[in-house]
């Protein structure tokens, strides 16, 4: 349509008569184009600008606003964590609460007194330890010849009937050499049956052609995996007693115990599976070997404590298939867990065999550490730890009275409302639009964590934490922190071994000194071997008068004489 002029219309015009019009063109209503420049956009940048400008001045301030407030609250949780780290580094260990309450000032009431440390008032004594079992060594004591006699005349003083006892407790460590001296012997017959010389058959030994006898290795084996002291600080020790030993002489010893020790491990294992009620922890052990896939030598010793057995299991991650395959496919029972996500995602937790009960100490210290790092909901976070402390305090309770019916459906009443009311709770906080984000946080885990957290209501044999698998870590631990871990694969697993082994035996009050003399003598006897019958060697297994002579408990406690 260029060149072609459009006809101009009356802005005035009645659009019906412009379409009941008979121009078959039916001519354009709008108006003309402007030739010029346009006499209103000059006005609209005037009067308009400074309207846009307040719009957008006003919308960067609002985003400043919100990032403000954003970085305020970056601000306090980092400050949070500061403080929380702060008290992790160098604050007190305890996790009881009073350690977070302000002291009293001169004006307040008078404070309740602390308990004092020690032999409390009103209290009976500590009974005196019988040492009646011990060996009894006589040491006479006599008055010197020149001064049995009196000063005064000279005469000596006559021996009375009767002595004045007393006792003192001493120890003697002294290293020997057994000098095995194998006798020989000839026929004094002719019936040529027997060769020409017979000799004694060799001593017993628990690795044969070695040196080292059975009491040393039981030594060497307590001092590493029970009292977790490193090996060289034992051979300066046996330096001191006269004994020269290599290093090199007891690693390669220790290598060859894992074979014997192995069927003991196996036996517990299977043992562990059968019970009905697990506590199962992990914690970190260094193995300084390299292996193909995997970075870093952070291995993880996993803890399975039961009530007849204790089982650490040495693997190279920590993956739900961990406790999945040491558990096996026929598992089923109770777990008391941590909140950790690879016991949520064990196959026999799925299929529902095994139900996971979780640690409200845990959740009791997701309580304490919002006190710590958020001074301003010390006092919030306090109520629940008190909230929590009375639910443990019913619990036991309840657990005194197991074996009376009446008793303890009467204590089981008030501890499932307030379990019940402290659900409510959590709920009803939740449900606050403004609700601090610390309060938040710890509130969902609680909610989503609160099935498992039930557990214990009921199944009254279940406890509600699970100190007893971290009990069980802290020797582990200790060790790690002493030499660091473990130098091979198989050293790791004889620690692993070890440790399951002397937990077990002290959860049966025997002695591990005792135990372990009488097997590694039964492996010796065997000629280096595993003995038969292994399974009489179970704690479960033994005879009352094998328990009761391997026992770590010697005597009755003698009567207060304090």
């Amino acid at each position: 349509m260029q060149g072609t002029a459009l006809p101009l219309v009356p802005t005035d015009a009645d659009p019906g008569a412009l379409l009941q019009a008979d121009d078959p063109l039916r001519a354009c209503s709008a108006p003309a184009l402007p030739t010029g420049p346009c006499p209103v956009c000059p006005r609209l940048d005037r009067d308009f600008e400074p309207w846009r400008q307040a719009g957008y001045w006003k919308a960067q301030h609002q985003r400043a606003v919100q990032r403000e407030a954003e970085l305020r609250q970056r601000i306090a949780e980092l400050e949070a964590k500061l403080l929380l780290r702060e008290q992790q580094l160098f604050g007190s260990k305890t996790e009881t609460a009073a350690t977070l309450l302000p002291a009293p000032t001169s004006t307040s009431a008078s404070p309740v007194p602390r308990r004092q440390r020690g032999q409390q008032h009103g209290q009976p004594g500590p009974r005196r330890r019988d040492h009646s079992h011990l060996p009894v060594v006589l040491e006479d004591r006599e008055i010197p010849g020149d001064l049995c006699c009196c000063r005064n005349c000279g005469r000596p003083f006559a021996p009375v009937s009767g002595t004045e006892d007393s006792t003192i407790l001493e120890i003697e460590v002294q290293a020997h050499r057994r000098l095995v001296r194998r006798h020989r012997y000839r026929p004094t017959c002719d019936c040529g049956v027997h060769p020409g010389v017979l000799t004694a058959p060799p001593a017993p030994r628990v690795i044969p052609k070695s040196m080292v006898g059975v009491s040393i290795w039981v030594t060497v084996l307590l001092d590493k995996y029970l009292f977790y002291r490193p090996t060289y600080r034992l051979l300066a020790d046996l330096r001191t007693h006269g004994l020269d030993l290599s290093l090199g002489t007891l690693t390669d010893g220790l290598q060859r115990l894992v074979p014997l020790l192995e069927p003991i491990y196996e036996a517990m294992a299977a043992h562990s599976r059968e019970q009905p009620l697990w506590h199962a922890d992990e914690t970190r052990w260094q193995v300084f070997v390299t292996l193909e896939g995997k970075v870093g030598h952070r291995w993880y010793l996993w803890a399975f404590h039961a009530a007849e057995v204790v089982v650490f299991v040495l693997a190279a991650g920590r993956a739900h298939e961990v406790p999945e395959e040491y558990l096996g496919p026929d598992a089923a029972g109770i777990m008391v867990v941590d909140r950790y996500k690879a016991y949520q995602a064990i196959s026999q937790v799925k299929s529902g065999a095994i139900v996971l009960a979780f640690c409200w100490a845990h959740v009791r210290r997701d309580f304490l550490a919002v006190a710590r790092s958020w001074p301003e909901q010390q006092d919030w976070a306090l109520g629940w730890v008190e909230r929590i402390g009375e639910i443990y305090r019913l619990n036991d309770v309840r657990r005194d009275v197991l074996e009376d019916a009446q008793a303890f459906a009467a204590a089981e009443a008030p501890l499932r409302q307030a379990v019940a009311a402290l659900g409510e709770q959590g709920e009803a906080e939740l449900a606050q639009p403004q609700l601090h984000p610390a309060r938040r946080k710890v509130l969902e885990s609680l909610g989503v964590h609160w099935t498992g957290l039930t557990v214990f209501v009921e199944h009254a044999e279940v406890p509600m934490d699970n100190n007893t698998a971290e009990r069980s870590q802290r020797g582990p631990v200790v060790g790690r922190k002493n030499y660091y871990g473990s130098g091979a694969v198989w050293a790791g697993r004889l620690a692993a071994m070890m440790f399951s082994l002397l937990q077990t035996l002290c959860l049966w009050e025997l002695n591990p000194r005792s135990w372990l003399t009488a097997y590694l003598t039964a492996c010796a006897e065997a000629g280096g071997k595993v003995p038969e019958n292994v399974g009489r060697f179970l704690p479960w297994n033994l005879s009352e008068q094998e328990r009761a002579c391997w026992s770590a408990v010697r005597g009755e406690a003698g009567q207060d004489t304090s």
